[in-house]
């Protein structure tokens, strides 16, 4: 029987040892450090957005409103929210395509005037547009706005409603977000919304009673008619694919439940800080203090000493232990052993102010406004820093602005207009057909709110009045930054003027401007009615002047 051969030893080298334990590879890459604590135990998982808002909707929903009703700084910022982005009103700046419609300029200028006025009777009446009777247009997109805070949405309903009370039929009826049933069945139906292939809102799921306490009827409304007239308006914010809206304080509902366990542990601290407390410090047990306390009747009247003999006692020995000196001075004589200390609050600390701001700051800026906004603190701030601050936000609230409070505005104006124009008391040229086929390019318009905050009123005034000036702004641009209307200010200055040669008294001097220039107005060709859009005459021109005459 052959014996095997020794086996083979060799030696291992530096880079035998490097393979033999594992040395690490130079490596380029994201997240290197995943075996990190950083990241241990932090694994999201990536899907669609309309189930990552699908899943959270509800409790989303119901903690931001209950967060509206039980928070001051919440409640707040939203009222503050409501006045920056459309103050008392949006006021409608109707600017219909004329070229599209075959019109003149003068003749559109003309027209829109009068739907504008005509507007603005509708939508302060709360009788002809709200389908309840109670609020005008304004005080319901201020509610649309809230329940955008609240439920990151809102809805309306724009229904046919015939009633004596009014002379008009359409109507706007806000829906509460949370009556959009969350129904999905994966392929036309997410959350309510009924979509085409492409994901066109084609109809939505309402149910007519409080989805946890009865689960009720659904109904399903279009959301257009067949003549493209809006049934149902449906305005959130999201990101691809998402269906329905999350309220924008989502992602700080942690914080604003954090900073109200902050100030109530504060203030539950300070409050036991300023209890005043009673020691007795003794060698012995606390059995034999307590009994020493006490005469031998009372001894065997409470049996065991309690702290309520303790107490007892001290009370019947202040009876008679005060030493009254008349006013707000007095001695008091303490029973033997005791010592009279007065603690004050040691809470809160020198770092609940800057972690109660820092909390504040976040909550802020996820909502989208300046910490000055929210807090009304505005100490150490100065002009620049409340300028840029200013500045920054501001584009946030036009874009709420023009994308979530405009909307709502513009679907009511549009099922109005449609009906005014059906029923004849808005004349269009080719009557309703044209108006149906040219939708879009007939309510074409802007919505003038609330003007931008200004930290200086005077330096923002001289400004403007440089670049005006220079000609690089219109008077356009200044009125809208004010928020005004430049055409409702230059047909009421020209009514003062009027009244002012009227009443023969002194004209006022524009700054960059004289009396002449107002006078030019009424120069024939100078001034056009604006009624019949015909263009205004040339003035007649004067001869001239023959020089070998007048030398």
């Amino acid at each position: 029987m052959k014996s095997l051969p020794p086996p083979q030893r060799k030696l291992l080298g530096p880079n035998d040892l490097g393979a033999l334990f594992g040395k690490p590879k130079p490596t380029a890459q994201y997240m290197r450090g995943e075996r990190s604590s950083t990241f241990f135990g932090w694994h999201p998982v990536l899907r669609d957005a309309r189930d990552d808002v699908r899943a959270a909707y509800w409790r989303a929903s119901a903690r931001t409103i209950d967060m509206i009703q039980n928070s001051g700084w919440i409640a707040g910022i939203i009222r503050r929210g409501v006045a920056t982005i459309m103050g008392t009103e949006l006021r409608l700046a109707l600017k219909p395509d004329y070229e599209a419609l075959g019109w003149t300029q003068k003749f559109s200028a003309n027209w829109s005037r009068k739907v504008e006025r005509r507007w603005e009777a509708w939508a302060n009446n709360a009788l002809e547009c709200d389908a309840a009777g109670l609020w005008n247009i304004h005080i319901q997109a201020a509610a649309a706005l809230r329940s955008y805070f609240g439920a990151g949405e809102w809805v309306a309903e724009y229904p046919f409603i015939s009633r004596p009370q009014s002379s008009t039929r359409t109507k706007v009826q806000l829906i509460p977000a949370y009556r959009l049933t969350q129904e999905t069945n994966g392929v036309d139906l997410f959350q309510g919304v009924r979509v085409d292939r492409h994901g066109l809102p084609m109809s939505y799921r309402f149910r007519l009673t409080q989805p946890i306490v009865d689960p009720g009827e659904v109904i399903e409304i279009p959301a257009r008619d067949s003549a493209n007239r809006p049934r149902v308006a449906h305005v959130y914010e999201g990101d691809i694919s998402q269906m329905r809206g999350i309220s924008p304080f989502t992602p700080v509902l942690e914080r604003v439940k954090q900073y109200d366990e902050l100030a109530g542990a504060t203030l539950k601290t300070a409050i036991i800080q300023s209890l005043f407390g009673a020691t007795v410090t003794s060698p012995s047990p606390t059995a034999d203090v307590l009994s020493a306390l006490q005469s031998p009747d009372e001894q065997q009247r409470d049996g065991d000493p309690t702290i309520d003999t303790y107490f007892r006692a001290t009370d019947e020995w202040y009876r008679g232990a005060n030493i009254d000196l008349g006013g707000l001075s007095r001695l008091a004589h303490l029973f033997p052993g005791e010592k009279l200390e007065f603690l004050r609050s040691e809470t809160p600390n020198s770092n609940y102010e800057p972690f109660s701001k820092f909390i504040l700051r976040e909550i802020a800026a996820c909502a989208g406004f300046t910490f000055e906004d929210m807090t009304g603190d505005y100490n150490g701030a100065t002009y620049s820093s409340i300028r840029m601050s200013t500045t920054t936000n501001w584009p946030i609230q036009l874009h709420r602005r023009k994308h979530v409070v405009a909307p709502f505005y513009q679907a009511a104006f549009e099922c109005w207009l449609e009906e005014e124009i059906e029923r004849g008391t808005t004349p269009f040229p080719g009557g309703l057909a044209k108006f149906l086929a040219f939708r879009k390019e007939a309510t074409s318009a802007t919505w003038r709110g609330a003007p931008k905050p200004q930290a200086d009123d005077l330096k923002w005034t001289n400004a403007t009045e440089k670049l005006r000036n220079m000609g690089v702004i219109t008077d356009e641009t200044i009125c809208a930054e004010i928020g005004t209307d430049w055409e409702d200010v230059y047909e009421q200055k020209a009514r003062e003027r009027d009244l002012r040669k009227k009443l023969k008294l002194p004209e006022t001097i524009v700054a960059g401007s004289t009396v002449a220039d107002e006078d030019e107005l009424d120069k024939p060709g100078g001034e056009d009615d604006g009624e019949t859009g015909d263009p205004p005459k040339a003035a007649p021109k004067k001869p001239a002047r023959n020089k070998e005459k007048r030398q």
